[in-house]
C-alpha cells in the first residue's frame, strides 16, 4: 500500500473542461510538518502548487504548472540551518491504463519517441482521478538540494595522517620490497 502524500489532491479527470481545471494547493501547518518529515528537512515554511489539469489528445490528461516552497535544511558541513527556495516547473502527461496509445507505445506495437531533454514519458492512471498533489510533491522533492552547504563553509583536511593499521603496514612493506 502506498503512503498518501501530505499534499494529496484528487482531480476528477473524467469530464475536464476544454480550457482545463485550475488547482491550487497550499499546505497548512500539519501538511508542512509532514512534508518536512518525509523529505528530511528541518522545516517547510510555505508550500504552494499552482497547477492546470487539461485534456490531452483523446483520453489523456496533462498536468502543468509550478510548485514553490521555502524550506530550511541542515548544512552538510556545519549542521547549521540554511534557508532555500524551491521553484520547480511541473509538467506531465497521464494516460488511462487501457489507453490504446499507452499500450502501443509501451508494449512494442507502436512507438513513443522520447527526448532526453524533453518531457518524461506518459504515466498511467486507473479510474477517473489523478492525485495531482502527489505528482506536484515529486517535483518539490526534485527541487531540494541534496547537499546544502552554508556560504563559506569548508571541510578542513586532517593535518596529521591517521594511525597506520595492519593493512597499511603490510602494503608499506610490500612497497619497500619492490
Amino acid at each position: 500500500m502506498e503512503t498518501k502524500s501530505p499534499v494529496s489532491f484528487l482531480a476528477h479527470v473524467a469530464r475536464l473542461p476544454q480550457k482545463g481545471m485550475p488547482v491550487v494547493i497550499e499546505a497548512g501547518v500539519k501538511e508542512r510538518a509532514a512534508l518536512s518529515a518525509a523529505h528530511g528537512l528541518l522545516e517547510v515554511k510555505n508550500y504552494r502548487a499552482d497547477l492546470l489539469v487539461t485534456p490531452w489528445k483523446r483520453h489523456g490528461v496533462k498536468v502543468s504548472g509550478n510548485v514553490r516552497a521555502d524550506i530550511v535544511q541542515e548544512c552538510v558541513v556545519t549542521l547549521d540551518p540554511i534557508e532555500n527556495h524551491i521553484d520547480e516547473v511541473v509538467e506531465g502527461v497521464f494516460l488511462p491504463e487501457d489507453s490504446k496509445l499507452g499500450r502501443q507505445g509501451f508494449d512494442g506495437g507502436g512507438e513513443i519517441v522520447l527526448d532526453a531533454e524533453g518531457p518524461d514519458s506518459p504515466e498511467t492512471y486507473a479510474g477517473d482521478t489523478i492525485d495531482v498533489g502527489a505528482f506536484a510533491e515529486e517535483f518539490f522533492g526534485l527541487g531540494i538540494d541534496p547537499y546544502p552547504r552554508k556560504a563559506g563553509a569548508i571541510v578542513e583536511a586532517e593535518s596529521e595522517p591517521a594511525v597506520e593499521g595492519p593493512l597499511q603496514e603490510k602494503l608499506r612493506q610490500l612497497k619497500l620490497k619492490s
